[in-house]
């Protein structure tokens, strides 16, 4: 490994040091290393740690601190704004340390903090087991759990963070604690949806769930023409508080693939789709089911029983890493008429075949926790909702993004106010704050207890209440 000087910084000491690989501009890895999942995001860290352990992240951000250098932190690498990586900053990369260990007596797991949720799935899911996450394998364990964490099983089970047991972290004075709900509590509430803010989460421990005979749910699309989104997003909208916990699903508007297994016909039209996950009896699918069978005039019914990792894992093939992104973000109470009238303009003109419009439950179990239990405060009800422009030509990102722009101004009006961290770009601190609501105030003296100088900065950073 060739190591070089960069900002002044001994980086052949480093080397020295850790038992993972440094890895500098002057190395042939140096590209593929500082790449993250939005391709969007070019930045030119003057080194990246690849920590192995534990011990390697203590040396990393000690090494940071004693020479001045500016960190950023790496899990999944699935952030909308890149923040996995900066220029000039040292890079600690977690994405090898990976491993999952399951506890059956207890119904827990414990992951290493570069593990992605695949990683998760594939350890619980073969016993029956899974832990709240997001909607693709192929996202980070890290940046999902510290961000709060909205997936298939929240309106059953709650959010990430409301399944989130303990953390093992890095302070920034090169520390390590755990933290629970007896062991640094202040520190245990702040990570459940502050974000990257108070140190480097190296492991987590989880509740997982039963979801039923190895691992299965009943699941999958149901896709309808463009032109009944809003009769579709009405009846979705008067069903959904009905509909028992075990039964989720979130709402899009968005190109049919063109790949199997979708008909061959329809590919490339534009539809309003919801992609479902039951988890309840399966002896009851058919009756919890029938209303959603038996709605419109559906293109596609895609609903059948498979493993939830299936689900989980369905759309990482249509989004891998390395295309370009562009996201907008809100919360929303209630799908209003006027904001289906928005829907109504932007939906066809969607820019290309990967740009969409997700709206995601955020109720039943998720809704039920005090919006000051965790760091998270959004526990109104309703959806997250989110607007991304993708492709994988860089020439078409002004475009993806000019789309988006446009189509997040003119429904942000009818939003509930404040939007999900974990689908905010780099929008400014009074969109930070906002996120927070109530909330702010306090992440921020516990910032300030933790890190006081900001040490960890890069993210949607929490400037550190003074003492």
């Amino acid at each position: 490994m060739t190591t070089t000087v960069t900002s002044g910084a001994p980086y052949a000491d480093l080397d020295g040091a850790l038992r993972g690989e440094l890895i500098t501009p002057a190395d042939q890895a140096y590209d593929e290393a500082r790449a993250v999942y939005n391709a969007m995001i070019d930045k030119r860290p003057g080194a990246i740690a690849r920590c192995r352990d534990t011990a390697d992240v203590v040396t990393a951000v000690r090494f940071a601190r004693e020479h001045g250098l500016r960190i950023a932190v790496r899990g999944g690498g699935h952030h909308a704004a890149g923040f996995g990586v900066w220029d000039d900053a040292l890079v600690i990369d977690l994405s090898t340390m990976r491993s999952t260990t399951v506890d059956l007596v207890h119904h827990t797991v414990r992951v290493d903090a570069g593990a992605t949720w695949g990683d998760v799935d594939h350890a619980t899911v073969a016993f029956g087991m899974a832990t709240p996450s997001g909607f693709l394998a192929s996202t980070g364990v890290a940046g999902l759990t510290l961000g709060g964490g909205i997936g298939y099983l929240s309106r059953r089970f709650g959010l990430t963070v409301d399944n989130l047991l303990a953390a093992d972290v890095v302070l920034a004075d090169g520390s390590f604690v755990t933290a629970d709900e007896t062991s640094h509590p202040d520190l245990f509430w702040a990570l459940r949806g502050g974000g990257g803010n108070f140190g480097i989460v190296t492991s987590f421990t989880f509740r997982c769930h039963d979801i039923g005979r190895q691992g299965m749910v009943i699941g999958g699309p149901v896709l309808y023409d463009l032109a009944d989104t809003a009769e579709v997003m009405r009846w979705y909208r008067s069903l959904f508080p009905a509909l028992p916990e075990e039964l989720s699903g979130w709402l899009g508007l968005l190109t049919i693939p063109p790949a199997p297994p979708f008909p061959e016909e329809l590919w490339g039209r534009q539809a309003c789709g919801i992609v479902w996950c039951y988890t309840g009896p399966h002896d009851r699918a058919d009756e919890v089911l029938a209303p959603i069978r038996e709605f419109g005039n559906p293109l596609v019914v895609g609903l059948m029983e498979m493993p939830f990792s299936a689900l989980q894992s369905a759309f990482d093939p249509l989004y891998p890493a390395g295309l370009q992104w562009y996201w907008r973000t809100d919360f929303f109470r209630e799908i209003t008429d006027e904001a289906i009238d928005v829907h109504l303009r932007y939906g066809p003109q969607l820019p290309t075949g990967h740009s969409t419009m997700h709206l995601y439950p955020v109720d039943g179990a998720a809704a039920r926790v005090p919006a000051d239990a965790t760091a998270f405060p959004y526990r109104q009800g309703g959806w997250a909702g989110v607007i991304v422009g993708v492709d994988p030509d860089p020439a078409n990102a002004g475009l993806i993004s000019q789309w988006a722009r446009d189509y997040w101004t003119e429904l942000h009006p009818t939003a509930a106010g404040g939007s999900y961290v974990n689908f905010m770009g780099d929008e400014g601190q009074d969109r930070i704050r906002a996120a927070y609501g109530e909330n702010y105030d306090r992440l921020a003296r516990i910032k300030g207890r933790y890190d006081p100088q900001n040490v960890f900065s890069v993210n949607q950073n929490i400037r550190p209440a003074q003492s």
